[in-house]
């Protein structure tokens, strides 16, 4: 298989790696040096855990609006090393990469967004108290699996009666990485994870880099969205929502996995956070609502510089 591109050309990034733990971590600076005064770099948390920062590169384009955008992958994927190491993966040495990507790039004060897995990871790096982050936007997150799975699960009851029956026949014979449960799978993803059909280059880039070595997702949460049976299955920080004290907007789609319910859960819990809703959009707002996305961000953003 040939190589696959690191990120999009047209977004001209810098790009570079991170020394952590002994090992390279990718990153990519979007807009650096046509900053304007006042605008601070926001750190982009890709989800999975293992998926890569492809299907993020949307959010470049909030570096024409003067402010530098900064993507890495995460450890395990992407453009990162890889090592074959199960033991290595828990949310610990995630949040502990956030540090060193600050630190590595002198992020001393930032924005920082995740989405899906990332905005549980910026949640619990938020939950440290990290100093000079003057916002975090939640896109698409839970703050406990348990309600994840719970929701996923009421979702699928959706399905078709068929492809219910091919994803619990594969679920309960451990038989997950078959063609027939993956083509199943994708009903599920094409209702709730990304509507936008053909399905978008970066966003078919990410998918593809998956494929290649799915061992953080696999290990992290499972073999699909909701069939979570990995290290995050009793994942929970509901209770402690209320530590977080940075200013907080929290995103979600009308059709996400990440349901109404789920985005009012974190919404509720984060004081003084606000919620926006995307009426046409599933798990991927920043892409099948781009341009309403981009500017519902910069103004929350420009609110708290």
């Amino acid at each position: 298989m040939p190589d696959l591109p690191t990120i999009d050309p047209s977004l001209r990034a810098r790009e570079g790696t991170i020394d952590f733990r002994g090992y390279r971590v990718w990153y990519a600076c979007v807009g650096e040096g046509d900053e304007l005064p006042g605008r601070l770099p926001l750190l982009c948390l890709h989800g999975g855990p293992g998926v890569g920062h492809d299907y993020l590169e949307t959010l470049g384009v909030m570096a024409k609006r003067g402010r530098r955008v900064i993507f890495y992958d995460q450890l395990g994927c992407g453009n990162s090393d890889q090592p074959d190491d199960p033991s290595l993966w828990n949310v610990q040495l995630f949040v502990e990469e956030v540090d060193a990507v600050r630190q590595a790039l002198g992020l001393d004060r930032l924005h920082l967004l995740g989405q899906s897995w990332g905005g549980m990871l910026a949640m619990e790096y938020a939950l440290t108290q990290p100093v000079g982050v003057a916002s975090l936007t939640v896109a698409s997150s839970p703050a406990s699996m348990i309600q994840w799975v719970a929701e996923a699960n009421r979702l699928r009851e959706d399905l078709p009666g068929e492809v219910q029956a091919i994803l619990q026949r594969h679920e309960a014979a451990g038989t997950t990485d078959s063609a027939e449960y993956q083509s199943a799978m994708m009903a599920f993803y094409r209702r709730h994870v990304i509507r936008v059909d053909p399905m978008p280059e970066a966003v078919a880039r990410t998918f593809a880099k998956l494929e290649r070595n799915p061992q953080v997702y696999h290990t992290m949460n499972g073999p699909s969205e909701f069939h979570v049976v990995g290290k995050l299955k009793n994942w929970d920080i509901v209770s402690r929502l209320p530590e977080i004290n940075a200013p907080t907007l929290v995103t979600s789609g009308r059709h996400d996995e990440a349901t109404p319910l789920i985005a009012e859960t974190v919404h509720r819990g984060i004081r003084g956070s606000e919620w926006v809703i995307f009426e046409n959009s599933s798990h991927m707002a920043h892409v099948e609502e781009a341009d309403r996305y981009m500017t519902v961000l910069d103004e929350f953003l420009v609110r708290h510089e």
